[in-house]
């Protein structure tokens, strides 16, 4: 009877053993939690195969620390910088891996630039790793230089910490801008019922008014001030401010300011 009780207890706990995880809740993945965390909170941007120009904006980021090191989009590989201890730095391990994955180019081939605390970029992908997560970012042009690079935020124990945690060590490092058109939708009036109408005799056109020119087209000029602009186009549709340049989407360009004067039409 005694061997009978034993052997049933350890049949049970067996049972329970083989039990999927779930049903206790510990099949939590860390890792896809970041991951879902990230993309409710950033936006790609999607730039054109050259990556000289932007396709579909997305999140602008503000970076809060000095020493991000970007180099030209026509280099092959962006170099990879690190967020640790409150610093962004690209150590010699760094360096060198990125001069063998150029191959036969070599890191001072292409324009490099460090950005500093302050400045804004768009951000181009990012990827939640063993180790971390990277970030890729664009540049808007310098000088006719369009800028790409890294960013490497390490997990800071070498594990996967809570998702919040980690969204505030990031946030050390990068922010997202606020979205200034998110909300501002206008309101629908509410559609009534169509009411009959009284029948009544057909009532002859107007004559054709007479030809009138076309109207001018509308046109800018380099130097021009941003209320010129918009006398002539009218409001953009969306405003990204950069520092001391504001870039103004319109459906059918964009307009870059510099100092407040027109500097470039795309």
């Amino acid at each position: 009877m005694r061997r009978y009780t034993w052997f049933a207890i350890g049949s049970y706990l067996l049972c329970l053993a083989a039990l999927p995880q779930t049903l206790f809740g510990q099949n939590t993945d860390p890792k896809a939690a970041l991951q879902e965390r990230l993309n409710s909170q950033f936006k790609l941007t999607k730039v054109t195969a050259n990556r000289q120009d932007v396709v579909t904006a997305g999140s602008v980021l503000v970076l809060h620390k000095d020493g991000l090191l970007m180099c030209s989009v026509e280099a092959g590989v962006p170099p990879t910088s690190t967020y640790k201890n409150g610093k962004i730095s690209m150590g010699f391990g760094a360096q060198l891996a990125w001069g063998m994955a150029l191959g036969s180019n070599n890191p001072s081939d292409f324009p490099q630039r460090k950005f500093v605390a302050g400045e804004k970029f768009w951000l181009g992908a990012f990827a939640v790793q063993d180790d971390g997560v990277i970030f890729q970012f664009y540049s808007d042009p310098y000088n006719d230089v369009r800028y790409y690079g890294n960013l490497k935020v390490p997990y800071p124990k070498h594990v996967v910490p809570p998702v919040d945690e980690m969204m505030n060590y990031i946030a050390e490092a990068i922010t997202a801008e606020a979205d200034e058109n998110a909300g501002n939708a206008p309101e629908q009036a509410p559609v009534q019922a169509a009411q009959p109408q009284p029948t009544m005799a057909p009532i002859p056109p107007p004559p054709p008014p007479p030809d009138e020119p076309p109207p001018q087209p509308k046109t800018i000029a380099l130097g021009q001030t941003r209320n010129q602009v918009v006398a002539i186009l009218g409001q953009p549709q969306k405003v990204v401010n950069l520092g001391v340049k504001e870039i103004d989407y319109y459906p059918d360009m964009k307009v870059i300011f510099v100092h407040g004067k027109v500097s470039d039409v795309q």
